[in-house]
């Protein structure tokens, strides 16, 4: 059996370690007809939070900055999204990260974003230390306490 060449595309950003995936639907359209950034941006921030949680190992890590964004490409309903994450730096409270989206269709870069940070806060909502300075491949960092009340204890795994 003849061995199948691979694709002519690939994730040429080293270092992504968090891929997520999305699919275009009617309601994440423009009047265009084409992506809604304001969908694709609210896509990448949602995964890019949940990432920093489980690296700072704190619910309270809120959006600090997200650097100049340039729209390369777009994608029509029924394209599927890729999104790409790479912790870039931890800072004292904060942490740093890069993001790609790709339409996984057109095989074609829709954006890059060189600097997303998230800070890690206390209770109070100031900056709090987190302590680490690299990445976490598991979830031993996953919070152990509900932020809705602080009150309900998670099982360690």
């Amino acid at each position: 059996m003849a061995r199948q060449k691979a694709p002519e595309w690939q994730w040429s950003e080293d270092g992504i370690n968090f891929r997520t995936r999305k699919w275009v639907r009617p309601e994440d359209l423009n009047a265009n007809g084409t992506l809604f950034g304001g969908s694709l941006l609210k896509w990448i921030d949602e995964e890019a939070a949940i990432y920093a949680i489980v690296q700072l190992g704190n619910y309270r890590a809120v959006t600090k900055h997200i650097s100049a964004i340039t729209f390369e490409a777009s994608a029509v309903q029924g394209d599927l999204i890729e999104i790409g994450l790479q912790a870039t730096r931890f800072g004292t409270t904060s942490l740093t990260m890069r993001a790609v989206a790709r339409n996984m269709i057109t095989r074609k870069r829709i954006l890059t974003i060189d600097e997303i940070v998230f800070v890690s806060l206390d209770e109070d909502g100031m900056p709090t230390p987190h302590g680490y300075r690299e990445i976490t491949y598991n979830r031993d960092r996953m919070p152990t306490e509900r932020i809705a009340t602080g009150t309900v204890r998670l099982p360690k795994l």
